[in-house]
């Protein structure tokens, strides 16, 4: 019981500036991104939160998708492998707060 009212209590105390940012861009919660197809440039977006910091972020590229998590042809596993590439992948975990981490997440 105790568990489930801390976590309503954690919910709470979102600062108010980042509720309003959330309900202008129709996000249903921190740290779970939603497509913008209507956007001319970026294809998600997303209210990120590590600690205390909270920061809203554009990523991806409209109207390209990524070749997901298991890709099949030789292609899909080429583009995967040059994006990588291109986006330092192979460094250490990168932060929440970064365009790359949610890319990496929800695109690739």
């Amino acid at each position: 019981m105790g568990y489930a009212y801390g976590r309503l209590d954690r919910r709470m105390s979102i600062p108010e500036r980042v509720k309003t940012k959330m309900k202008e861009e129709g996000l249903s919660g921190v740290n779970k991104p939603k497509r913008t197809p209507k956007h001319p440039t970026k294809s998600h977006c997303v209210m990120a939160k590590e600690g205390d910091t909270y920061k809203f972020i554009r990523f991806g590229q409209q109207g390209v998708s990524g070749a997901g998590k298991n890709p099949s042809s030789a292609k899909d596993k080429a583009r995967k492998k040059s994006y990588y590439a291109r986006h330092n992948a192979q460094d250490s975990k990168p932060s929440k707060l970064s365009a790359r981490y949610w890319s990496h997440k929800v695109k690739w």
